[in-house]
């Protein structure tokens, strides 16, 4: 139950609360500003998994209908790159007189002729190749996309789970503070403490209900911002139970993501597709005609004829020399790649195990001693032993405890969104596969 302190300085803190969540809901459509508000009342806050909240960000992906075109648009390519030649027809008119110099139709002759160029050296299963060569490589920069947008996902959900671990901070603080300020506001109308005494307790009071409030905004914010990813409502919780999981550093990390190696292969892929269009090209093609010849007195006559590039001067060569040029390039920035992200996977994965170990240890050792001291310095406090100042620097000593393990927690989530999006742990929500 929140605690809203009385005085100038409650006041203070309550204005401030409401100013800054007007401000944090004019920062969103109106629409959605008014279904936030349809949720203030109190309600039974479904459960959001992690699995959950990723699934439905990945259906309700912006970006998917440019998935399917671009699908369509592989296919296309890939058959207009299976496509022959067009023919040519043509038509010749020979002898015309010049103006006045006799009978047009007995001195012309006339050929209508049909040319067709013949495809050597492989030509369309090259092309067809290269097409789909570069279908695939649009495909895995897509998938790529989509992986990034659900490393957001999975760090926006981490926002909530640290969002809501420093409320629960922020309540225990503002519960202290209560029960300090009653306490002292006691000892001062019994004149054993200074009036200055009972100032200060309440402007500590004051602090953690605006302390409080704050975090009930960054909350608020937060899951409004998760729930953006799929258009959905901010009515769910994600537990503290899972925030405090850390068996995922004793999970051996997999191996780096396919769709970031699908990027290199695929750049790969089109460098030896194109040295192949090249060497196609470099065989030179030829045309053949056939055609009827009309000549004086309604003669008719059958024509043939071809014709084939000379390679006297333009082999190709530098074309070909190019394309495996960026074969090399393709495949030595795979190996590159691969390397220094099997470095940052074991780097990810020793920073878990040392995050996992920090949080265990600040709760085994670190907390309970800070819960003591707070316990002892009130007591002592009680009986006049220590000071006001010893039981507030107690406090804070283990709300800073509790607030470092939040931030060790929320490092550790964050590191791991960050190796899964390495590994590609979540690629089987996005159901998009690179044709081969």
């Amino acid at each position: 139950m929140k605690i809203v302190p009385s005085g100038f300085a409650g006041s203070r803190a309550r204005t401030t609360a409401v100013s800054a969540f007007v401000l944090a809901l004019a920062a969103w459509p109106p629409t959605l500003a008014l279904a936030q508000s349809a949720d203030v009342p109190a309600t039974a806050s479904r459960v959001l998994s992690l699995n959950e909240a990723l699934s439905l960000a990945a259906a309700a992906d912006p970006a998917r209908p440019g998935v399917d075109a671009r699908l369509r648009a592989v296919d296309a390519s890939v058959r207009q790159a299976d496509v022959r030649p067009n023919p040519t027809v043509g038509l010749m008119v020979e002898n015309l007189p010049t103006l006045g110099g006799g009978d047009i139709l007995n001195r012309t002759e006339t050929t209508l002729s049909y040319e067709q160029r013949l495809e050597r050296g492989g030509d369309r299963p090259a092309r067809t190749a290269l097409a789909r060569s570069e279908g695939g490589l649009a495909l895995a920069r897509a998938r790529i996309a989509q992986l990034d947008r659900l490393e957001l996902v999975q760090r926006a959900w981490t926002d909530v789970l640290a969002a809501e671990a420093n409320l629960e901070i922020a309540r225990e603080r503002l519960t202290l503070a209560e029960r300090f300020q009653t306490e002292v506001q006691r000892r001062v109308d019994a004149a054993r403490d200074p009036l200055f005494a009972g100032a200060r307790a309440e402007a500590e009071l004051a602090q953690a209900q605006i302390d409080f409030d704050q975090a009930e905004i960054t909350l608020r914010t937060a899951k409004i911002s998760l729930a953006r990813f799929w258009m959905g409502r901010s009515d769910f919780s994600l537990g503290a139970s899972v925030f405090e999981d850390t068996s995922a550093a004793r999970v051996a990390a997999g191996e780096a993501a396919q769709a970031d190696l699908d990027l290199f292969l695929a750049q790969r892929a089109i460098a030896d597709a194109q040295v192949r269009v090249e060497e196609a090209r470099a065989v030179p093609d030829p045309t053949i005609s056939v055609g009827v010849r009309h000549i004086w007195d309604n003669e008719l006559s059958l024509v043939f004829g071809g014709s084939i590039p000379l390679q006297r001067y333009d082999r190709n060569q530098g074309a070909i020399e190019l394309a495996r040029a960026n074969g090399t390039v393709a495949q030595a920035d795979l190996t590159a790649f691969r390397i220094e992200t099997e470095r940052e996977i074991a780097r990810l994965q020793v920073q878990l195990v040392a995050k996992a170990t920090e949080a265990r240890r600040i709760t085994e050792e670190t907390l309970p001693q800070a819960e003591r001291a707070v316990v002892l310095v009130r007591e002592g406090f009680g009986r006049g032993g220590f000071t006001y100042n010893d039981v507030i620097a107690a406090q804070t000593a283990l709300l800073q405890a509790k607030a470092r393990r939040v931030a060790v927690l929320q490092a550790f989530h964050n590191d791991r969104a960050r190796l899964d999006r390495l590994t590609g742990a979540h690629a089987a929500l996005l159901g998009l596969e690179i044709p081969q």
